[in-house]
This record gives C-alpha cells, structure tokens and sequence, in this order.
C-alpha cells in the first residue's frame, strides 16, 4: 500500500518536515557563520546542510509526537500524518533517514562543538520542549533556546568561541524574538490550542492583557538588536541607523496590539512584521560583515 495518497507526494514530504521552517533555520545558521568569518568561507556549506537535516527531522519527529493532538487542531488537522497522508511508522523512517544525514554532515564537515549543538537543538526541541507545551503554558521560554542555537551553531562551525560576547548577544537576539514570535501565534489560534488540551497563556490573560505583552516583547527584541553594536556586530553608523529604523517600523506597525479593538487579522499582520524585522537585521549584519554595506 502506498503511504502517499496526493497526486503530488513531494509537497507532502516537504510539509512532513516544514520545508520553510528547516530553511529559515538553516539560514541563520549561514548567517552565524558569515557573522564570524566576515567571509561565504567552506564551513557554510556543511553547516547550513547539516543543520538543514537536523531541523527537518526534528520536525517530522515533532508532527509525529503531536499527531493525536494535531488531529484537535484546525491549524494542524491537515498535516501529512493527522490527515493519513503519511503512515507515522513511515514518518519515523524519514526521522531517522535525516538524523543520520544531518549528524554525518556535521561530524564530517564541522567540528565537534557543532554537532553537539545540532543534537542539543534536536534533544531540547523533541525531548524538553514538545512534551513541556503539554505541561505549562510558560513552556516558550525555556523553549526560546531552539531559536538561539542554530546562529550559534554556524558561528562555532566558522571557529568562533561561543563565549564571545558578540556570539552571546547574537543568542540572546534569536532567544528573545522567539516569545513575541509564539505569542502571537497563541493569540491567533489560541482556541485552537485550548481545544487541543495544550495549557495556554490565554487562560491566565485575556486578549488585551497578551496584546500589550506581546508588544512588550517586540520592544524588547528591538532593544536587544540595538545593542548588537555595543558588542562589535555591525558597528558602523548606517548599520545603527538602519537598526533603528527597523525598530521603529515594527513598534510603529504593530501599534494596534495595544488598542483593546485588536482583532486576529492585526495578530497576523504582527507575526509576519517581527519575521521579516529579523530578516531585514540579519541580511543588514551580514551584508555589513561581507563589506557589502558601507561602515
């Protein structure tokens, strides 16, 4: 019996493993390996790849620990294994299938402190986050830390020290959007999760309380990129003045969070604001440190 059903089974592979999500991930692992060498050196290639795998199996490995209760969502009811596109025996196989390739990567390509970051990410994101979001509605914050180890992990790979400042301020960056990030996916589809059995912040706040912590957050995350500077990241003056441009265009578009009026299509328009805010400031940083954009 064929495990795929659609006419086109590559796009349900690619949702099995949240194709987008893995590349995001994957770049900002380039990102930290551009961020320390100044260069688009050899470690990039191995690194992106290898942390590409790991963040698609990771995945595949999160669709199939939530499949129950994907099923209860109307976000997630028509993902590849919910849906029975995708036999969960069968997701397993590709789990490990890219494990093991993005490991080998990582062991071949990088070095030690790389891999074992990549590991972490899947060990931290698989085995303490998912069944953490189970547990407590506050699970986001120690599962903030997936988010900051990939730059971390290409900034290792290029022979950086991840006691530098600047890989520790570069970090605390990836930390810190990663709570605004979910906020407001929980305040677009917090129902959904209720629904689910998942505990969530929307029990302990109502819509206009998260709103403003949400902003909260997102002036915050804008804070701790300003500060990218004062540790030797993009210290020039149109990089600042950039930055501060960029802060002030996602607190000014995202202003609506604070009105008590606040509807799910301002969520929305937030959630795709501070996603491409750390786009623009990683493409700035790293643009910066290739030479690219003027000091």
């Amino acid at each position: 019996m064929n495990t795929i059903v659609l006419r086109n089974p590559l796009s349900v592979y690619l949702e099995l493993i949240k194709v987008r999500i893995a590349a995001l991930v994957a770049l900002s692992t380039a990102a930290g390996v551009v961020l320390y060498s100044g260069q688009l050196s050899w470690p990039i290639i191995p690194a992106t790849l290898g942390i590409f795998l790991l963040a698609a199996g990771s995945a595949a490995l999160n669709e199939y620990q939530e499949r129950e209760l994907d099923r209860l969502m109307r976000r997630t009811e028509g993902r590849p294994i919910p849906a029975g596109l995708v036999s969960p025996s069968h997701a397993l196989k590709i789990v490990v299938l890219l494990m093991l390739l993005g490991a080998l990567v990582l062991a071949l390509g990088t070095n030690r402190t790389t891999l074992a970051l990549g590991l972490l990410n899947v060990v931290w994101y698989n085995g303490i986050y998912t069944p953490l979001k189970t547990r407590t509605a506050y699970a986001v914050f120690p599962g903030a830390l997936i988010g900051a180890i990939p730059p971390l992990a290409g900034w290792a790979a290029a022979g950086g020290n991840l006691l530098d400042p600047q890989a520790i301020i570069l970090g605390v960056v990836f930390f810190v959007w990663q709570i605004p990030h979910f906020w407001l996916l929980l305040l677009n589809f917090g129902q959904d999760y209720e629904r689910a059995g998942f505990p969530s912040l929307t029990r302990t706040f109502n819509r206009i309380q998260l709103g403003r912590l949400t902003f909260m957050w997102l002036a915050i995350t804008a804070m701790v990129v300003m500060a990218l500077p004062l540790y030797g990241i993009g210290r020039s003056t149109t990089v600042q003045l950039l930055l501060l441009g960029y802060g002030g265009w996602l607190l000014y578009k995202s202003r609506w969070l604070l009105k008590p009026q606040a509807r799910s299509l301002i969520y929305r328009r937030a959630f795709g604001y501070i996603n491409l805010y750390v786009m623009l400031v990683m493409l700035t940083l790293v643009l910066h440190r290739l030479g690219i954009l003027p000091s």
